[in-house]
This record gives structure tokens, C-alpha cells and sequence, in this order.
């Protein structure tokens, strides 16, 4: 079966003659034609059956061609609808563009210029087709990666269909990080922001957003996000790019939790002494959300095991963030958040070892 095949033409015209003739030159050169002789009788097959062409007469009785190319538009806006008429006149064609017509064949017309017309038309046609394919295949990709994202970020269930759709278009990508630690991410800053005095809606926020903070990590290669040994610094430089992929991936939004989980993303590895990345911003230049996550990201990757070292223990950890280890400094957070963590350490710790995979 060629493509012309694939494709059923309808093919409208009152005039008895004219309709044989282009049906069986259709037909001919291998379309899959259906003949009607009325634009009445043409939109009932249409409103029955699926066509992907419609060439038809302007004038006939009853409905003539405008105002079937209008009917099937209201039916099926993206079917190429090509108007013949033995008369250019300029109103007719000027209501028929306005009307979506996808072309015109003047009577009498080239038997190679109506064949070449329906061509294109045809070939139009697949393009929509296949868009239209590949939307269900994403649509149903995106379905089922929203489950599974779902199941992972147990947290974001009563989470707004913006927030969703998202991390609908992360998990096009992949990321390494699991439901559990995504979880303790917001718990922790949700902690940290309740005991810098926000209001209650600041702290549920930063709860849901906490967790997108290494979205943008699904846009770096395993070779560098799953290395057992030290990265390179071309490589960790690369590295460093998941932040601007994350504020990437959720930037343009006007949904609250969404805009903040922008910032954090962006914003999780500024330090406070100015050493961080991506922009190295210092001190309150950095946003608070930014503030609050270096901290509590830099106590669950000390905590947690990686491919290229093992876990530390509570004591250990508070330790390094405390006091330091030459890697890891205490100039690296803003003081007021360290002081906290200092003081609430322990509900840290109890985060860290309720939530386990």
C-alpha cells in the first residue's frame, strides 16, 4: 500500500461530469477516493467517517463549498480542504482563506496541477498525522512517568497539575537521587524556615519545593554524575551546570512553589563567603531558600553513601558542618541558619533515619 493509498480523499461536486473526472484522475495516480455529488451528502459521510483530503466544488446547492470547508473545519480544524471554481473571484477567495481553505484549483484545471495539489495536501496531511502520533506517545510517556514520579515524591501528592507537568518534563531525563532523600530535603528545610520565624505558607513551600533542587541533574551524563572517583575539572564543571538546567527546567512559572523551586535550584550551591556557584554570589545576595538548602543538602550528603565514599554518622557530620574539614566550612553558610542547626541538630537526625529507602 503506498502512502497516497493510506490516505481517503473526499471529493465533492454537483456537476456529475466533473466529479468522475477528478475521482477517477485521483484514483489513477493511486489516492483512496470517495465521490459525492452534494455538500449535504459530503458532510454526513464526513460526520460518519474520517477523511484526510477534501476536494470540493465551491458552487452547489444547498451547502455550497464555503460552508462545507466551514463545517469540516468545526468537525476536523486540521484536514486540508482544497476549493475548485471555474470563477476567481476575489470575495470568494478572500471568505475561503479566512476560513482555513488549503487551496484553490481553477476550472478547467491541468490534470499534473490538481495530481500535484492533492500531493501536497497529502503530504500535509501525514506531517499532522505524525504529529498528532508522536503527542499520544509523549502524552502516554508523560503519564506514566508522572506515576512513577508519584510513587517517588510521596510529598507532592496534593501538589497543583502546574508542579506535576514539571517534573512531568524532568523525568524525560533521568536523575540519580531517590524518594527518600528528595523527602528529607524538605523536611529539613521546612525546619530550618520554621525556626527563621516564616509564616506557615513559606514553610509548607519550601517543603514541596525543597525536593526539585538537583533537578537539573537529569541533564548531566552518568559518566560524571555516577563517577566512583574524582572528577576532573572540566568535569566538574560540567557538573556545575545542573544548577542553571534546574532553573531551566522550572523557570516562567507563576505557581508559587514552583517559582521558589527555581531559586533553590539555581541558588543550593552559592556560599555565603562568596565561594559558591554558579554565580558566586555573597551573603544576603543569596536568597534565603538558596541560604537554607546548601546547609541542608551538605548534611544528607555527608550523611548518605555514594559511589566515591561512605556514608558519615550524625556526630561526624554535625562536626564537619560545625567546625569544618578543609573541604567543607563553617564560612561557607550563613551564620544564623549554622546557629540553628546547631541547636536542632538532633531533629536532623531524626529526619535523616526515619526516611531510609
Amino acid at each position: 500500500m503506498n502512502d497516497m493509498q493510506e490516505l481517503k480523499v473526499l471529493v465533492v461536486d454537483d456537476d456529475h461530469y466533473s466529479l468522475e473526472a477528478a475521482s477517477s484522475l485521483l484514483i489513477a495516480n493511486g489516492f483512496n477516493v470517495v465521490s459525492c455529488s452534494g455538500g449535504d451528502e459530503a458532510y454526513n459521510k464526513f460526520s460518519k467517517d474520517k477523511f484526510d483530503i477534501v476536494l470540493t466544488d465551491i458552487r452547489m446547492p444547498k451547502i455550497d463549498g464555503i460552508e462545507l470547508l466551514s463545517r469540516i473545519h468545526h468537525l476536523e480544524p486540521d484536514v486540508p480542504v482544497i476549493l475548485m471554481t471555474a470563477y476567481a473571484e476575489i470575495d470568494v477567495a478572500v471568505e475561503a482563506i479566512r476560513k482555513g481553505a488549503y487551496d484553490f484549483i481553477i476550472k478547467p484545471y491541468k490534470p499534473e496541477q490538481l495530481i500535484y495539489t492533492l500531493k501536497k495536501a497529502a503530504k500535509f496531511r501525514q506531517l499532522i498525522l505524525m504529529e498528532k502520533n508522536y503527542k499520544e506517545v509523549l502524552e502516554k510517556t508523560i503519564y506514566q512517568r508522572t506515576r512513577e514520579l508519584k510513587e517517588a515524591l510521596d510529598m507532592l501528592k496534593s501538589a497543583s497539575a502546574e508542579m506535576i507537568s514539571r517534573l512531568t518534563y524532568a523525568a524525560e531525563y533521568r536523575d540519580d537521587d531517590t524518594g527518600m532523600h528528595i523527602k528529607r530535603m524538605g523536611l529539613y528545610a521546612s525546619v530550618i524556615a520554621k525556626e527563621l520565624g516564616f509564616d506557615n505558607k513559606f514553610v509548607e513551600n519550601i517543603e514541596v519545593a525543597a525536593p526539585m533542587h538537583d533537578i537539573g541533574k537529569v541533564g548531566i551524563p552518568d559518566a560524571i554524575l555516577l563517577k566512583p572517583g574524582k572528577l576532573t575539572q572540566e568535569e566538574f564543571e560540567l557538573m556545575k551546570s545542573h544548577t542553571i538546567i534546574g532553573a531551566n527546567i522550572l523557570s516562567g512559572s507563576t505557581f508559587p512553589q514552583i517559582m521558589l523551586a527555581e531559586s533553590i535550584a539555581l541558588n543550593h550551591h552559592e556560599r555565603y563567603d562568596g565561594t559558591g556557584y554558579p554565580r558566586g554570589l555573597k551573603g544576603e545576595e543569596i536568597p534565603i531558600e538558596g541560604r537554607i538548602l546548601i546547609l541542608c543538602d551538605q548534611y544528607d550528603a555527608l550523611r548518605s553513601t555514594r559511589p566515591y565514599k561512605k556514608g558519615f554518622d550524625h556526630k561526624q557530620t554535625c562536626e564537619i558542618i560545625l567546625k569544618g574539614d578543609g573541604r567543607t566550612l563553617p564560612s561557607h553558610f550563613d551564620p544564623q541558619i549554622l546557629r540553628i542547626f546547631e541547636r536542632i541538630s538532633d531533629i536532623f537526625n531524626d529526619i535523616y533515619n526515619t526516611h531510609q529507602d
